[in-house]
């Protein structure tokens, strides 16, 4: 992910182009496995340090699977600390608040907003799903599969 951003600003023309495709090369000429995230993280504050003011958006961190996420917290922390300019939007269902704040608030400004989905439009948007599921194949699924379906989507989506 880090290597990603560190991509996305080169190619925005932000930063040492120069440097930062030499960093990428020098370790495959030397037959290494690539950048290691301390280089990435010093290319990527270096790069973005000229700039007023960086927005890294990351949506949906409660998909990342758990053993990796603090292995993107953690970089995220650094560049947060090295580049004051930087500001981060992340997104995630209401049970990684705690760990977020464990790895990202200590010390720093943070604004939450919780959004609650509208069960009544996911109620009808599964529905539709169904019914249209079953308008192709009447014998794919029971009534008591339908209600299956609905009762655990629903509780999906509020994050039980």
């Amino acid at each position: 992910m880090i290597g990603g951003l560190l991509r996305q600003i080169s190619l925005g023309g932000v930063g040492n182009i120069g440097e930062i495709q030499q960093a990428f090369g020098k370790p495959k000429q030397g037959g290494g496995g690539g950048l290691r995230m301390p280089e990435m993280l010093e290319l990527f504050v270096k790069a973005i340090g000229s700039l007023k003011r960086v927005y890294i958006c990351i949506d949906a961190m409660d998909e990342l699977a758990l053993e990796h996420r603090s292995g993107l917290l953690h970089p995220l922390r650094q560049i947060i600390r090295k580049a004051p300019n930087t500001r981060l939007f992340l997104t995630g269902r209401p049970h990684i608040r705690g760990e977020l704040d464990n790895h990202l608030t200590k010390g720093a400004y943070t604004y939450t907003i919780h959004i609650v989905p509208d069960q009544e439009d996911i109620a009808r948007y599964i529905a539709q799903k169904v019914d249209d599921a079953g308008a192709r194949d009447p014998d794919l699924m029971t009534e008591g599969l339908k209600n299956d379906i609905m009762e655990t989507m629903l509780k999906k989506a509020s994050g039980m």
